[in-house]
C-alpha cells in the first residue's frame, strides 16, 4: 500500500488510517460531524496527496487536451482552471479531472487517485498528437485547505495576494518560504479555500506551516469521511459512485462541461450529441429524505407502487441539514423537481423528493 509524505504525521496526530485507492489515508481525526462543521464554518486541512498529476506539454498540448476532454479548452487562459471529464469512446466516463492552463503549450491534468494508472494509459494511448507527457503523481504532494477562513489564513504564508483570487484560478508563488508552489482556488467541499501543490520533500514543512497559520482561525486536520459528506452536500459527483465507465456526462448532469462548440471535436462527441438530442433514459438526480432514514450507496429507488426505478449512488445524513440526502440515477420520467420517490431502506419504502442542488446553501 502506498503512503503519502505525511503518513507518519497523520499517525502521530491520531488519524484513523484506512486503505483508500491504494493508499493508507486518514479517514477521520476528531470525528466526521465535528470535522465537517469545522470546514463549513471555519477551515480545515486535508492531505490529498494521493491525487494524480500529469503534465501535457509541447506545440500540440492543446490539441491533445481538447481531444481528450469534453469541456472547451479553448476557453481557458493562462492561470485558469477547468473542470472536465474524459469520455471513454463508448459513451461513458474514464474519469473526471481538473485542467490547469499554464500557457498554450503547457497544461496540468489533475486526476482521481483510484484512476491514476487507468488515466495515464488512456492519455498515452490517445496521444497521436505527439505531446510530451509526464506523470508526476508519485513525487507531488497536495493539501486542500478548505473553509470560509482558508484564504485569509493562508495569506499569512505568502506575500502574493491570494485572498482576492477568483474561483478556479491559480498562481505559482513563494509559500511558507518555499518557491514555485502551485496555489489554486479549487476544492471539493463547496466551502471555499484552496488546493496547494508541492514536492514531497517539502510536505511536512508546508503542512506544519499551514497548521500554525490557521491556528488562530480554528484550523483542524480533516479526514476523507468528512471530505465525502462535504462534497455530497454540494452535489459534487464521486467517480466510482455517481459517474463511471457506464454513465455519460449528459446522464450525470454534466452537460455544462460537455461543450458542443466549433473546434471541440472530443472523443464521443457524436454519441453525446445523440444522447442530448434524444434525451437520456436515466438521469442523476438529488433527493432529500422526507422521513427518518439514511440512504446508502446501492439502495433501490422506487416509485409509489414499489417498482424499482433506479438506485442510490451516494447517500448520507447531512451534518448541516440533519436529514438524509443522496443522489441516484432514476428513470427520466421521475426526474422532475419535486417528484416523490421512495428509497428502500431495510425493506421499508421511505419517502423522498427530488430537489435542486446544492443541498446546503450556506
Amino acid at each position: 500500500m502506498k503512503k503519502t509524505a505525511l503518513n507518519k504525521v497523520h499517525h502521530a496526530m491520531g488519524g484513523k488510517m484506512v486503505p483508500f485507492a491504494g493508499f493508507e489515508m486518514p479517514v477521520q481525526f476528531e470525528g466526521v460531524n465535528a470535522e465537517h462543521e469545522t470546514v463549513r464554518l471555519k477551515l480545515g486541512v486535508f492531505d490529498v496527496s494521493h491525487m494524480g498529476e500529469f503534465w501535457v506539454e509541447g506545440p500540440n498540448a492543446f490539441n491533445l487536451v481538447q481531444h481528450l476532454t469534453t469541456n472547451d479548452v479553448a476557453a481557458l487562459y493562462d492561470g485558469k482552471i477547468q473542470y472536465s471529464c474524459y469520455p471513454n469512446g463508448k459513451g461513458g466516463i474514464v474519469d473526471d479531472l481538473l485542467v490547469y492552463r499554464f500557457n498554450a503549450e503547457k497544461y496540468l491534468l489533475v486526476v482521481n487517485a483510484s484512476n491514476i494508472d487507468k488515466d495515464w494509459n488512456w492519455v498515452n494511448d490517445n496521444n497521436s498528437f505527439g505531446a510530451k507527457l509526464t506523470n508526476v503523481s508519485d513525487v507531488t504532494s497536495q493539501l486542500a485547505v478548505q473553509g470560509p477562513l482558508a484564504l485569509e489564513a493562508m495569506q499569512k504564508l505568502t506575500s502574493t495576494k491570494v485572498t482576492d483570487m477568483e474561483y478556479y484560478t491559480f498562481k505559482v508563488i513563494e509559500f511558507a518560504g518555499i518557491k514555485d508552489i502551485l496555489f489554486s482556488t479549487t476544492g471539493y467541499t463547496g466551502a471555499g479555500g484552496c488546493e496547494i501543490y508541492f514536492k514531497n520533500e517539502d510536505a511536512e514543512k508546508i503542512y506544519q506551516a499551514v497548521l500554525e497559520a490557521g491556528a488562530e482561525f480554528g484550523i483542524k486536520p480533516i479526514g476523507l469521511a468528512a471530505r465525502d459528506t462535504l462534497r455530497l452536500e454540494m452535489g459534487f459527483s464521486l467517480y466510482g459512485n455517481d459517474i463511471d465507465d457506464t454513465t455519460s456526462p449528459i446522464e450525470a448532469g454534466l452537460g455544462w462541461i460537455t461543450k458542443f462548440v466549433d473546434g471541440n471535436d472530443f472523443v464521443d462527441r457524436s454519441k453525446m450529441e445523440k444522447i442530448k438530442a434524444n434525451g437520456p433514459t436515466k438521469m442523476l438526480k438529488a433527493f432529500e429524505i422526507s422521513d427518518k432514514g439514511v440512504p446508502r450507496h446501492d439502495y433501490e429507488i422506487c416509485n409509489a407502487k414499489g417498482d424499482v426505478i433506479g438506485k442510490v449512488t451516494s447517500g448520507t445524513m447531512s451534518p448541516m441539514l440533519k436529514k438524509g440526502i443522496g443522489m441516484g440515477y432514476v428513470s427520466s420520467e421521475y426526474g422532475k423537481l419535486g417528484s416523490e420517490i421512495f428509497i428502500n431502506i431495510r425493506e421499508k419504502l421511505v419517502p423522498a423528493k427530488i430537489v435542486k442542488l446544492p443541498f446546503y446553501k450556506g
